[in-house]
């Protein structure tokens, strides 16, 4: 079977942490890829889920938040630097 090549841009880190994991798996990223390949053709698609993160409470509250913010900027104390926040973070700490 002819073979053909890939070039494929990854960050990195990435690319180091993968092959890490490949080598303790007995793989090189060539046979890793090509098992990533077969596997989304037997599925006829990505062999694994792909959705969009879902926020927790947490983050959904934080986020309501801040748009609460944006929306009534006249409610909600300002800074002009770090230092000044910093201040009070301090003050309210230390009472």
């Amino acid at each position: 079977m002819a073979t053909t090549n890939i070039n494929v841009r990854v960050d990195s880190a990435l690319k180091q942490e993968a092959e890490a994991l490949f080598e303790d798996l007995g793989l090189n990223m060539s046979s890793a890829i090509n098992m990533f390949l077969r596997s989304a053709i037997n599925h006829n698609g990505i062999p694994f889920e792909v959705k969009r993160s879902i926020p927790n409470a947490e983050t959904k509250a934080a986020l309501r938040e801040c748009e609460e913010m944006k929306k009534n900027p006249d409610k909600y104390k300002r800074y002009d630097s770090f230092d000044e926040i910093s201040d009070e973070f301090t003050i309210n700490i230390c009472k």
